[in-house]
């Protein structure tokens, strides 16, 4: 074995050339934040969030109006995991593969594995933000999306969604699951035409690009939600307005859970439950809260049913935040460090190997954090 971790670099390549190709889905559409760099794990760091400017009417006089003052609010970012893959040799299984010809691709195909649960494992994180990190859901609970051929209404109302809640609409992404996705290669044959599609990708490769405005990538991670238990809720006779977000349930029975889809009587807007109940007491939607008023009447209140949870957001909704695993000032028994990036999704994985009695080992590793931290720029399309 070399002394140090530079004549792997080949080997620590090749992995990362395989992993960064499965790294379509949630890992290469949110936000990267380098901001948490120097955080250590679960320390917050604040994120501003700049609430709406109330406008005034315009009228001459002597002095400029006094208002204009805002106290931002903010939202926690953390680094809640800081977690390694290993990779490890004895003397014996090094002696037992080398005159095979296959270490350098089995060492190569050792740390593709090694980064490949670490991506994993930051997809899932970032596909369970659904429960709580959504605003509104279009589609049919256990129906998947795009079934019906040269259809695109799943993309169509999930764009709308994102429209009418202000979001920016710079860099739409659409996360799908793998069912989603096969629908859109079996029965949307406008993106195999190439002289309507514009590209032969889809038809050669089972590549989609952007359609209507969305990135659309697949992920296996994506969720399945079981709904609550609750039935025969209705709201208060206090009546809410457009923007509210806290709605209190009386009568009925059973649990209403964070992720659940609600309907209301009147009003055909899947709003996405933030905060739960399990009796009768108030729930809470995500933002930006009612898009139709409920009267001052007992209304209705509908769970929807278990879906798949893909997702339609503007990147910048979502954030994941990496550095790597923080080290002693002083360093610790690691005989060589050293960063490999991985020049698709940008991903930065430490590499430490340590020497022990008769083997070496080796630690790939990445801390990370997830967060939502604009649920009114992201909406779930219902499978």
């Amino acid at each position: 074995m070399p002394n140090t971790l530079t004549n792997l670099i080949p080997d620590l390549y090749a992995g990362l050339d395989t992993v960064s190709r499965e790294m379509v889905g949630f890992v290469g559409a949110v936000n990267r934040d380098s901001t948490t760099d120097g955080a250590a794990v679960n320390q917050a760091v604040k994120v501003p969030i700049v609430g709406a400017i109330t406008a005034g009417d315009i009228t001459a006089g002597a002095a400029a109006p006094d208002d204009g003052d805002m106290a931002p609010d903010n939202i926690d970012v953390k680094i809640t995991k800081s977690r390694y893959a290993p990779v490890r040799w004895t003397g014996e299984e090094q002696l037992s593969v080398s005159p095979t010809g296959l270490y350098n691709k089995v060492q190569a195909d050792r740390f593709a594995q090694a980064m490949r649960v670490l991506v994993n494992e930051m997809e899932g994180d970032l596909a369970g933000l659904y429960a709580a990190g959504a605003s509104r859901a279009y589609g049919t609970a256990g129906t998947p999306p795009f079934g019906t051929a040269n259809d695109f209404s799943d993309l169509a109302f999930a764009r709308e969604i994102l429209e009418s809640n202000g979001s920016p609409l710079t860099d739409l992404q659409c996360v799908l699951g793998t069912t989603a996705m096969a629908n859109l290669r079996a029965k949307q044959s406008g993106l195999f035409h190439v002289n309507e599609a514009g590209t032969e990708r889809m038809l050669r490769d089972g590549i989609v690009d952007r359609v209507q405005g969305f990135a659309l990538r697949s992920s296996g991670q994506v969720k399945s939600h079981t709904k609550g238990t609750g039935t025969a809720y209705t709201s208060d006779t206090a009546g809410y307005a457009i923007g509210a977000t806290s709605i209190t349930l009386i009568t009925g029975s059973g649990t209403v859970v964070a992720g659940d889809t609600v309907t209301f009587a009147g009003d055909t807007n899947k709003y996405i439950v933030k905060t739960g109940v399990a009796v009768p007491g108030a729930i809470v939607l995500q933002e930006p809260g009612l898009k139709v008023a409920i009267p001052a009447s007992a209304t209705a209140l509908t769970v929807g049913g278990n879906y798949t949870a893909n997702m339609a957001f503007d990147r910048n909704a979502i954030v994941l935040a990496t550095r790597a695993p923080a080290m002693p000032e002083e360093g610790d028994m690691a005989d060589d460090v050293m960063t490999i990036q991985d020049p698709i999704s940008g991903l930065a994985f430490q590499v430490a190997m340590y020497k022990q009695y008769k083997r070496v080992k080796y630690e790939v590793g990445i801390a990370w954090g997830v967060k939502e931290i604009a649920p009114r720029h992201s909406s779930i399309i219902l499978g």
